[in-house]
């Protein structure tokens, strides 16, 4: 009977799935994430590996199962995986693109709202010292309607973040490696600029690029010092895209007005300077935390690991 790793609890639906297809299923159910040295026990003699982005699938784990037939990647990135490495052992890295787009949008409109009205400061003073009442002058946030927003990646999440705020009036700037078509810029209400042009003129600047070579630390002390001083930083994306160091001390200094952060450079640490920001929102990467999102995610990745079993091609192939 061939046989498939599940290197961390997955909806019950993924199982179910694999199970009906007659696979044999060793799913991981320690406390915390996998070790590298379970894993590389537990690979041994498997067909099949699903395994999600939190968990790191190099050269040693690769080699340790010559018998494997695909890696499915339980996410829309695949940075743990070493999928070039895998490439020259003929394996198949897949992942699960498309079904994260709503819930990451409206995660990031979320935290755009939530910076821009300071609702967490706002509930941290009513859960210590409370306040005295309503006043003219207090507690002032920002309204995002006029405002411009700038988008770093105008991929499918990208897209839909510009068609939720465009609804809130905003203006929306948006930069990547080539412009969108005509028609879909004029649905969306979206100019194509520079980087650097997006930079400058963000009221909120958001991050929805791919990690790779060209867009680790994308944004590093030169382009906070750019931005405006009034301006919030949202993150969503990748970690590393952002030098967080940078950053930091941006914010220290008052370079700009606040930052939104769902994903880390050192993931899942956080450097204890931005808990100590209340200008500072920190969420821990539920970009996609949705039960529509998640189920969706294990559907994909447990057919793949089907569709090999019965000789197909799996979908979404990344390397």
């Amino acid at each position: 009977m061939t046989s498939v790793l599940v290197t961390a609890p997955i909806p019950q639906s993924a199982l179910d799935i694999l199970n009906q297809a007659g696979l044999d299923v060793d799913s991981y159910s320690g406390s915390g994430l996998i070790t590298k040295d379970e894993l590389l026990k537990r690979i041994v003699g498997k067909d099949y590996l699903i395994t999600p982005l939190s968990t790191q699938v190099d050269k040693d784990v690769i080699d340790a199962d010559p018998q494997l037939k695909i890696i499915a990647n339980y996410g829309a990135g695949f940075n743990n995986i070493d999928a070039a490495y895998a490439r020259s052992k003929n394996i198949p890295v897949t992942n699960t693109p498309k079904v994260s787009t709503t819930s990451t949008a409206e995660v990031t409109t979320g935290l755009m709202i939530t910076l821009a009205h300071r609702m967490v400061e706002g509930d941290k003073l009513m859960r210590t010292k409370g306040f005295d009442g309503w006043s003219p002058l207090f507690f002032l946030g920002h309204e995002l309607a006029g405002k411009t927003l700038g988008i770093v990646g105008m991929g499918q999440i990208g897209q839909a973040v510009a068609k939720r705020m465009a609804a809130f009036d905003m203006k929306i700037l948006y930069t990547q490696r080539h412009p969108l078509d005509a028609a879909t810029e004029a649905s969306l209400n979206a100019t194509y600029a520079t980087l650097d042009e997006v930079i400058d003129n963000s009221d909120v600047l958001t991050l929805h690029c791919p990690l790779n070579d060209q867009t680790h630390h994308l944004l590093g002390a030169p382009e906070f010092k750019r931005m405006k001083k009034s301006a919030y930083l949202i993150n969503a994306a990748r970690g590393p895209v952002i030098d967080e160091a940078a950053l930091l001390q941006a914010l220290r200094d008052g370079e700009l007005a606040g930052a939104a952060l769902d994903v880390y450079e050192a993931e899942p640490n956080v450097d204890d300077g931005f808990k100590a920001l209340d200008n500072v929102i920190l969420t821990p990467h539920v970009g996609n935390a949705t039960v529509e999102a998640r189920d969706a995610m294990a559907a994909i990745v447990a057919k793949n690991a089907v569709r090999v079993d019965k000789g197909e091609d799996p979908l979404y192939v990344v390397n």
